[in-house]
């Protein structure tokens, strides 16, 4: 007997949009990558200037991305407007990698930095050492860490079970999360300029002791700039998931692009004071000696160094709630992808069942919440996430580029939101996207080569599914 099928409803507003675009992106980046990007670039005034850099190219990826969501807005995001771009093997390529590796692995990732932190406070129990030590094929130990392990199973399951109870509840817990996180962050900027005990602006002009000064015709800097940025870009990963849910967002023409560049401004702007605030309070050389004893999160050492341990506790809790509602966003809104994959016959084909009262794609946020586990189990999910960006720009570019192929292919079509700045501001993203890409190849080949390793994976599978869909037709 067939399920009844539910369909998915318009509730979400142009601010409760937005509030997703935050709670998506504003994960632990904010508090770990300033110290390997200080220990990268030596200087607070290159580290800052890579958090500009990296945010007004997020954001021209962004207003780029806005024109085709205006002109596509529907369930599954990039799916849909790579389906009508460049057709349905392309399409399925970005889904599969979606799946099997971009953002299955940040909720992995993200929810394994929560229980990490909960450790950090409230110490969880492991297996014996002779349990812990179990490996598979000599490449993965599935009990090894298994308290923190467990934990972050727990928290995807428990999330994954909330998004099956509707998208209200789950919009809900991301806005009410979200204020507080921002409200913890304002507190951070206000605290720190004003408190911060040996605060001055001259740590901000004054370079690390070790400082090489270099200028842009030395290949070296470009190199470190680009792998700082690449830091920046992991704390800046996920603006482009409210597309996901094109489909459920009240007047999706107007509302998206409008969250997209307004959520963008929101994060750009408190990243910038944030870390401009951690070099207030904190000397480079500090911040570096933090990333090299492993022992601490950069911004609880800075509040360490004024509020002492119940500031630092106080940050702590506030990561907690950061990582807690990233990982609640970056659950709910992939599976709208796998939805819109199963409907055109390209996955499993449950996963396009939508729960009649619930109106949500309970399968596939089954689906995905059960491979991020096995993620969890395997570990990977590290590697994973190192060619998450390579990935990530890819693919970035690729809709960047669709501006201009829709642009030619379709001049009459209706677009309620036109790319500011345009051809300049898309033709810069994607000029930079096929930059980093091209130097991801030379300086990070292993991450690269598991991308590249990663989105051929699905071809089997795709002619699979599509030969599938062809026999049943």
């Amino acid at each position: 007997m067939k399920k009844k099928q539910g369909q998915f409803v318009r509730s979400l507003t142009m601010g409760a949009a937005m509030i997703l675009v935050i709670s998506s992106v504003i994960g632990s980046g904010v508090y770990k990558k300033v110290a390997p990007m200080s220990a990268e670039l030596q200087s607070p005034t290159l580290v800052l200037f890579c958090w500009i850099l990296a945010g007004i190219i997020s954001l021209c990826g962004a207003l780029s991305n806005a024109e085709i969501a205006s002109m596509l807005a529907d369930s599954g995001g990039e799916y849909v407007y790579f389906k009508r771009i460049y057709g349905r093997f392309m399409a399925f390529i970005y889904g599969w990698s979606t799946f099997t590796a971009i953002k299955t692995a940040a909720v992995a990732s993200i929810a394994y930095v929560f229980s990490q932190s909960f450790n950090a406070l409230f110490p969880l129990p492991n297996l014996p050492d002779a349990i812990a030590q179990i490996d598979i094929w000599g490449l993965f130990k599935p009990f090894e860490n298994f308290g923190v392990k467990a934990l972050t199973i727990f928290l995807i399951l428990s999330l994954t079970f909330l998004n099956t109870r509707g998208l209200k509840g789950a919009s809900f817990l991301s806005k009410s999360i979200t204020t507080l996180v921002i409200i913890g962050l304002g507190v951070i900027v206000i605290s720190g300029l004003l408190f911060g005990q040996g605060g001055s602006f001259a740590n901000l002009q004054n370079p690390a002791i070790h400082y090489i000064s270099k200028d842009w015709t030395d290949f070296s800097l470009i190199k470190s700039v680009f792998g700082a940025m690449l830091a920046a870009f992991w704390a800046y990963e996920g603006w482009n998931t409210v597309g996901f849910i094109g489909g459920e967002i009240q007047n999706p023409n107007k509302n998206l692009p409008l969250a997209l560049f307004g959520g963008m401004v929101i994060i750009i702007s408190a990243y910038i004071l944030v870390n401009f605030t951690y070099f207030y309070v904190m000397p480079i050389d500090k911040i570096i000696e933090v990333h090299q004893s492993q022992n601490e999160i950069a911004a609880v050492a800075v509040i360490r160094s004024y509020a002492g341990n119940i500031g630092a506790g106080a940050l702590s809790v506030l990561i907690l709630f950061t990582t807690f509602g990233c990982t609640n966003s970056t659950i709910l809104m992939p599976p709208r992808i796998y939805y819109a994959m199963a409907k055109d016959g390209l996955f499993f084909k449950n996963a396009e069942y939508v729960h009649p009262r619930y109106n949500t794609p309970n399968t596939a946020l089954w689906i995905q919440g059960i491979w991020a586990c096995v993620l969890v189990l395997s570990g990977s999910f590290d590697q994973l996430t190192d060619m998450l960006i390579f990935a990530a720009f890819f693919f970035y570019g690729a809709t960047a580029l669709g501006v201009f192929v829709l642009r030619i292919k379709e001049p009459n079509t209706e677009r309620p939101y036109k790319v500011w700045g345009y051809p300049i501001v898309p033709a810069l993203f994607v000029i930079f996207c096929f930059a980093l890409i091209i130097i991801t190849l030379f300086t990070h080949p292993r991450e690269a080569g598991i991308g590249l390793v990663l989105m051929l994976t699905g071809v089997p599978f795709y002619f699979y599914w599509n030969r599938r869909r062809i026999l049943e037709e």
